[in-house]
């Protein structure tokens, strides 16, 4: 297993024990007046699949495949109501979800918000426009006509290997290395000319966090506080940061499934919030942009615009995070679907199984077979299954309440204690922190033999960025 492959294991590993565990009580959805307003700024409506033209039976099997394939939650939502809204013990509603590479996104949507408000003249701005107080290595002809749109394409034609359709992910291990990521970035020499290779590279939406910042003043994240996640009602969410303070533009953004469905459902009324303009015109109505194919392996007809996945075949789009962290906007049907997870969702199963799922554009008669169906798949997988708990083995007896010092490592790991015998089993962590010099964070973590998950901490960012030895500038 490479270095990174890892860091990410060990993470995922720590970040599920700290899980709030709380079992989830679903009740069948409920029809609202349809003469409320649909804009769910304060709160979401709920409505019946039946209400909206879906087929509640069809939702069933979709929550039940769901629990299938990992997914730890299943927003449905149509006509601006929620029809559909599963948690998959032990994850509840209330729990932020890190959304990993759907983060670029909300990045490019942030620089639509800039071009808007004049603050970016053009989107074919050469970018090295915005870095004339760096020294850039690597600059030729091909960089200097690398543009704001080519970034947000991935066809800035910078040398980088992330591994998308295979690699060693070279240029990962690399950045996580350095000191300051966007002078890494902007030094990377050429491989191809700009707009004409397809290259997927967390160091394009990282620089457009950076020019984000260098034309508002602002870090990314703020600016989104202000102009996208407070019109928006966006209240509880967690941004990272880099090693220099700026808001990571490629990923590390946690947000609760419901306000992961207003993104999409942003972009499902062609960036207009409340009778307010948020986004240029044209920007949200991605089938109508220039796209890129992505050549993937799978799906010869994928595409890519705006840091925003495309299936024109089937008139979908979505924001497309690792292990199944998705927004799917289905503009023909008036559907937003989200998705969160712990492994990759197949894609075509999901969509067709939506798809299948809408059967009239108006109400359909009331089914209570069909409703019941759903609402027990909904409660089935919120609850936790529970395992057979034998005798503590004698292996675990003898390392039990024992500390295990490192020396220095690429983790920062440096001292781990396990302890099962005790009555509340649980284990300790010890990192080294970047910032402030020779600081340490320590963290004692639940752990359970039963099948249940225990409630651990809370601050799960602080969790991460202790194991990435960023420092956790600007809070």
């Amino acid at each position: 297993m490479d270095t990174l492959a890892k860091k990410h294991f060990v993470l995922s590993a720590i970040l599920s024990l700290c899980t709030l565990l709380t079992y989830l009580s679903s009740e069948p959805a409920r029809a609202q007046d349809p003469d409320q307003s649909v804009w769910p700024t304060k709160q979401w409506l709920t409505s019946t699949p039946e209400e909206q033209g879906m087929d509640s039976a069809e939702l069933a099997k979709l929550v039940t495949y769901g629990a299938r394939n990992s997914f730890d939650s299943l927003l449905v939502v149509r006509h601006g109501r929620i029809v559909t809204e599963a948690y998959y013990a032990p994850y509840t509603g209330d729990i932020p979800h890190q959304i990993f590479s759907s983060t670029k996104v909300i990045t490019g949507t942030l620089l639509g918000m800039v071009y808007k408000d004049g603050l970016l003249d053009r989107l074919d701005h050469p970018m090295l426009d915005f870095f004339t107080d760096r020294q850039v290595a690597n600059v030729d002809e091909r960089k200097k006509a690398i543009t704001v749109q080519t970034l947000l394409d991935m066809t800035s034609g910078l040398d980088w290997d992330q591994g998308f359709e295979g690699g060693k992910q070279q240029t990962m291990f690399d950045l996580a290395r350095s000191s300051n990521w966007t002078q890494f970035i902007l030094d990377r020499p050429m491989a191809h000319s700009p707009g004409e290779v397809f290259n997927y590279s967390n160091g394009n939406p990282d620089i457009v966090s950076a020019i984000i910042t260098r034309l508002t003043g602002k870090l990314a994240e703020d600016y989104a506080r202000e102009k996208l996640f407070a019109p928006l009602g966006i209240v509880d969410w967690h941004w990272d940061r880099d090693p220099q303070g700026l808001t990571m533009g490629h990923g590390m953004l946690y947000l609760l499934p419901r306000d992961m469905a207003k993104i999409g459902y942003l972009y499902l009324h062609h960036g207009e919030w409340e009778g307010k303009r948020l986004l240029p015109q044209g920007w949200a109505d991605v089938l109508n942009h220039k796209t890129m194919n992505v050549h993937a392996s799978d799906d010869p007809n994928e595409s890519y615009s705006n840091f925003i996945w495309i299936f024109p075949d089937k008139h979908v789009y979505m924001a497309n995070g690792k292990n199944g962290q998705l927004i799917v906007v289905f503009p023909d049907l008036d559907v937003v679907v989200v998705t969160t997870a712990r492994k990759q969702v197949q894609y075509k199963a999901l969509l067709d199984a939506v798809s299948g799922a809408v059967k009239s554009e108006s109400a359909l008669p009331s089914n209570p077979d069909a409703a019941e169906q759903l609402a027990n798949a909904i409660k089935d997988v919120a609850v936790e299954k529970p395992t057979p708990v034998g005798s503590t083995p004698e292996i675990a007896s003898a390392i039990s309440g024992k500390t295990y010092e490192f020396s220095d490592n690429e983790f920062g790991l440096r001292s781990f204690t396990l302890d099962l015998t005790d009555p509340l089993p649980h284990f300790e962590v010890e990192f080294s922190l970047r910032y402030p010099v020779g600081s340490s964070a320590r963290y004692s973590l639940p752990i359970g033999r039963d099948g249940f998950y225990r409630k651990g901490c809370r601050s799960l960012p602080t969790l991460a960025s202790a194991m990435s030895l960023r420092p956790r500038e600007h809070g």
